[in-house]
């Protein structure tokens, strides 16, 4: 039979249980966040024009990281086995925290980039695909034909964030920004806005951007002390 004292020291203990903080994948600090960019297009692929998507990804990640960061591109053409293969591949071999996908969303028989992000995934992320149509829907109509997802992909030791992507480069910054009025209030959430804290909880680097171009939301007990610039 336990005793009153026994039963205060178990109780004691399962309430400590019970409020302590859920545990994460920790990530060594200073690490460098590693980006996968992945333009997926037949014609730019084969050299018939010349890729939009990978320039306009390098641009907006240049203005709006100010925390250190890598990336690693890709050009591939609209095959579902070649995109599944550049997927795991800058997951799994590049250790890639974040990989971004631009091209083969639509409607038509050759847009298979979805499908094949579902193929690699682990864990499909809905929310980041409803907030891209709402914002392209701003805009046009037309907006319901993209079927942009994402997902997380996850190795024993290692996850990612993979995200789909708009191939027009002024579509590609709406959606990473969101939309702001005359005065420069946000109006409507880009989804980049919610990419640093979802990399914080998959193990990755913490990130830092420039809340002129996009402010990074995490809860209070997340925000660390901004690093000085150089």
């Amino acid at each position: 039979m336990l005793t009153k004292r026994m039963t205060q020291t178990w109780m004691k203990k399962t309430m400590s249980l019970m409020t302590s903080e859920p545990e994460q994948m920790t990530v060594a600090d200073g690490e460098k966040l590693k980006i996968g960019l992945v333009s997926i297009s037949d014609r730019a692929s084969a050299g018939i024009y010349q890729d939009q998507g990978l320039p306009a990804l390098q641009e907006w990640f240049g203005k709006a990281l100010t925390s250190p960061w890598e990336m690693v591109t890709r050009l591939i053409p609209d095959e579902r086995a070649a995109i599944e293969q550049a997927l795991i591949a800058l997951v799994d071999d590049e250790q890639c925290h974040l990989v971004i996908t631009t091209g083969g969303t639509g409607p038509s028989r050759r847009d298979v980039t979805p499908e094949a992000t579902l193929a690699v995934a682990t864990k499909e992320m809905p929310g980041f695909g409803e907030q891209m149509r709402q914002i392209s829907l701003k805009f046009v109509p037309t907006a319901i034909l993209s079927r942009q997802v994402a997902v997380i992909r996850e190795t024993p030791d290692h996850a990612a964030l993979i995200l789909n992507l708009p191939g027009q480069p002024k579509s590609i910054k709406e959606t990473l920004e969101g939309l702001k009025d005359a005065e420069g209030q946000q109006v409507v959430a880009g989804i980049f806005a919610a990419v640093p804290y979802c990399v914080d909880l998959i193990g990755g680097p913490y990130i830092e951007t420039d809340d002129c171009v996009c402010k990074a939301f995490r809860p209070k007990n997340a925000i660390r002390a901004k690093t000085p610039s150089a």
